[in-house]
């Protein structure tokens, strides 16, 4: 709370800054048009009476142009601050306000702000910098003909944006080929087959190379999109791994004979492990968790280093099926390190796991009266780092907002990711008594101890900002994208709009109406110019006449 205090206070104190220099930038360029333009002296002894013989000469044609000009100049700094405003997120006036201005007045500079309150430090920051929008492979995609493909039959919509499938394409090709393909005739069959847009151009090469020999990777692709079920896709996972193992075992004992051999191997190597970890994903969705715990299990001893296909998120979901918790725990204190790259997957399960222990006896006005205990509070403090790292899953599993079929690829913190999650994760909290209940009463609190997220973190590094547009080309185009954090119009976008609409308004009366908006004019100028005239004539009657004379020669 008094983080959000303190960064309320310096959004108002930056508010409040600009207002006075925008008046005073207004005033000043009035005072040059009437020096100027108009000629107007500023010799005081005759200062009023021609500010009087201006003002009474003055047309409503004046009026109208003075206001109008007004309007034009309030709606290009309007049309300038929402252009910026939506390519960066942020306004231009208070974004030179917090960045040059705020430091001359002796305000807090964000960045130190941001350096002190984030528990990762620089080097997050600097990675964060260089890969914010990094698309990852989901450990729990699904199978595009047993699952996509039916989906599509159903509901005649296409599940997978053509982005998605194009970066799977890319996956398909880094994994299963390798630069010496093209001396057997299978692999070079499938090395065009992983490039062809088209399914069924894929399929029939794959059928072709199969003619040839037993190729692993031709088996892969009939299991991905050929099979209609997920039993006739585990039927060919397993003819593909039989013809993986072999040519697994001949290349690990070439590798050391050239870097040709050696790519070879880790292309058998990827297949492998690819075929494997399918095999178990397989098992899991035909019911059989303990079998595939097992496979996974097995699949992480034996290839320890391959950490690009995140197994252990299969795992975690696999275990929680089970309702195996002590093993999630074991499985989290082993892959929720600060150094590894975190997912909604560890972020989430580790809030799950705390709020399980006090949720079911967890009572808002409880709480409210006593306060949190201890395990109340480490519990809503992991909703509220599970939050602060990806947003969007709440609403989610609350069923705030509905859910569709996970993308292939996902985007870590952003709604892709969310979406990911959710599908497979929200039958365990619902599982699990008063843990969405926990979760609904604490998950917005997050935002109160994050005052802008867009600028600064609490717990993690800052919030990407480019998360919805990467989002947009992952997910379909009838799923309404979650963004976060809610872009809300800046003060000075609010202000120059609302000055616009007034000036415009003003020039529109003054031209319908000129006699009675000037009297309104010259009652509003001779109201204004009050004060001043009452100041000057306490001066001129304090001050000698001789002193007086003196200083309005000057």
């Amino acid at each position: 709370m008094a983080e959000a205090g303190a960064g309320l206070l310096e959004q108002l104190k930056s508010c409040i800054v600009w207002s006075w220099t925008y008046l005073w930038t207004v005033w000043f360029f009035l005072v040059l048009f009437l020096v100027y333009v108009l000629r107007v002296p500023l010799r005081i002894n005759d200062n009023w009476s021609s500010v009087s013989m201006f003002l009474n000469t003055l047309t409503p044609k004046f009026y109208v142009a003075l206001t109008g000009t007004s309007s034009l100049i309030s709606g290009l700094i309007l049309i300038f601050e929402w252009w910026y405003f939506r390519k960066y997120g942020t306004s231009f006036i208070e974004q030179v306000s917090v960045s040059h201005l705020r430091p001359l007045l002796g305000g807090v500079d964000n960045n130190s702000s941001n350096n002190s309150n984030s528990s990762n430090g620089d080097s997050d920051s600097n990675r964060q910098s260089v890969s914010e929008c990094k698309v990852w492979r989901n450990p729990l995609n699904l199978f595009r003909g047993a699952e996509y493909n039916r989906y599509t039959w159903v509901t005649g919509r296409e599940p997978l944006t053509y982005y998605d499938m194009n970066l799977s394409a890319q996956d398909h090709q880094t994994f299963f080929t390798c630069d010496s393909d093209h001396l057997r005739p299978a692999d070079a069959i499938m090395q065009k087959a992983w490039r062809e847009r088209n399914p069924q151009a894929r399929i029939s090469a794959a059928h072709e190379a199969l003619e040839i020999n037993e190729c692993a990777t031709a088996y892969i692709l009939l299991a991905e999109e050929e099979a209609t079920t997920i039993a006739e896709a585990e039927k060919l996972f397993k003819q593909a791994l039989k013809a993986g193992d072999g040519c697994y075992r001949r290349s690990q004992q070439l590798q050391h004979h050239g870097s040709q051999y050696e790519a070879q191997h880790r292309r058998d190597t990827n297949v492998l492990v690819y075929i494997k970890r399918r095999l178990a994903m397989c098992a899991r969705r035909l019911g059989r968790t303990r079998e595939a715990v097992k496979m996974m299990r097995d699949l992480m001893k034996e290839f320890p280093l391959l950490s690009m296909f995140n197994i252990h998120e299969n795992l975690l979901e696999a275990l929680l099926e089970l309702q195996a918790y002590a093993d999630v725990q074991a499985v989290l204190a082993k892959y929720d390190d600060i150094s590894l790259p975190k997912s909604a997957t560890i972020c989430y399960t580790a809030a799950l796991l705390k709020a399980r222990a006090v949720s079911d006896k967890f009572s808002p006005e409880a709480a409210s009266r006593r306060g949190l205990s201890t395990a109340e509070m480490n519990a809503v403090e992991a909703i509220h780092r599970a939050v602060e790292f990806n947003p969007h899953v709440p609403k989610y599993l609350l069923e705030m907002k509905s859910l569709i079929l996970p993308p292939e690829h996902i985007l870590k913190r952003g709604d892709s990711e969310a979406i990911a999650y959710a599908f497979f994760h929200l039958a365990h909290w619902k599982r699990v008594e008063g843990a969405l209940n926990l979760l609904h009463c604490t998950w917005e609190g997050t935002f109160r101890m994050i005052p802008y997220p867009l600028e600064k973190g609490h717990l993690f590094y800052p919030y990407p900002i480019c998360t919805e547009t990467a989002d947009r080309e992952l997910l379909p185009s009838f799923h309404e994208v979650s963004v976060y954090p809610k872009k809300e119009l800046p003060f000075f976008i609010l202000f120059t709009a609302g000055l616009c609409s007034f000036t415009a308004m003003l020039a529109l009366l003054t031209h319908q109406f000129p006699e009675l908006m000037g009297v309104f004019a010259k009652a509003f100028l001779s109201t204004l110019f009050a004060p001043l005239n009452f100041v000057m004539e306490k001066v001129e009657s304090i001050l000698p006449s001789s002193l007086w004379h003196q200083l309005t020669r000057i």
